[in-house]
Order: structure tokens, then sequence, then C-alpha cells
């Protein structure tokens, strides 16, 4: 099967890096990922790990400054969601680090040092890649039990 014909769906939204569109990119992702009807804590988990990545781009990659973040979602056949997150900030001098629990560049902003944590927790898989002075890339997939298939689980059994 070719890449493109695993693809069902797929969205890109460009927004500034400003605090509120933290909020703006879970309700798009909500909004995106229910047409494959998830479950209500995979869809929180979802919304959650998208809320930590932006957060990283705005508090982390542009530092400040005000630049672009961009999240390509992809609704995948066999209930596979696949989401990246982007900016072009300052990028990541040592990602090892930066993925490190409680590690945070900003101590002085009581930042807890948890987003890439809270990202592989509530995702199948997480992938991160940096170039400092380019920008980072966060790469995030789930697969979900939907409800419908969750119904008909429980039916059988």
């Amino acid at each position: 099967m070719k890449r493109s014909d695993r693809i069902l769906n797929e969205v890109k939204l460009s927004f500034p890096s400003r605090s509120e569109n933290e909020s703006f990119a879970r309700m798009a992702i909500s909004g995106f990922v229910s047409q494959l009807d998830p479950q209500i804590d995979e869809l929180s988990d979802i919304k959650t790990a998208v809320s930590e990545a932006v957060t990283n781009c705005i508090v982390h990659g542009y530092k400040n400054t005000l630049g672009i973040v961009t999240m390509t979602a992809r609704l995948l056949v066999d209930n596979e969601v696949y989401i990246k997150i982007t900016d072009k900030g300052c990028g990541i001098e040592d990602i090892e680090a930066a993925m490190t629990p409680l590690y945070t560049s900003a101590p002085d902003q009581d930042r807890a040092g948890l987003g890439f944590t809270i990202m592989e927790s509530f995702m199948d898989s997480l992938s991160v890649k940096s170039k400092p002075g380019k920008g980072t890339s966060v790469t995030m997939r789930k697969k979900l039990t939907t409800r419908k298939a969750s119904d008909e689980n429980r039916r059988k059994a």
C-alpha cells in the first residue's frame, strides 16, 4: 500500500505563536480527529499532547518573539492519527536532554519540564527533530479504539 493510500483525510493549519492559539490548536485537532469517533479519553490524550507541543513552540521555540506554528494532521486507515507540529524557532541544542523529565530551558518561567514526557505517555509514538537556529518538528502517532469498535467488542463478550 502506498503512503497516500493510507491517508483518509488531512489538514494543515498555520497560526501565529500567540499563547491563545494553544487552545485553538486543541479545538482544531479535536474536531478533526472526531471523524474517527474516538473514545473520550483518547481524544483528551491527543488534545493534551497537541497542547504540550504547541506550548513548546510558543514558549521555547520562539522565546518572546512572534513566529508561525504549523500543525499537520492526518487520519490514516486502521484508525491511526498522525500529527506533526513544527516551528522555525531557535531549535533544540540537545534533544536527549530536552526530553528528560523535569528538564526545562525556561526555569525562570515556572515550567515543569514535562512536555515531552506527557506527549510520549499520551501518544503511541513520538519523534523530535530539531536544528539550532532552524526550528523543531514533533511528530506523534496514536492508534484509536473507536467507539464503534468498542461497542462491537462489548456485544461479542
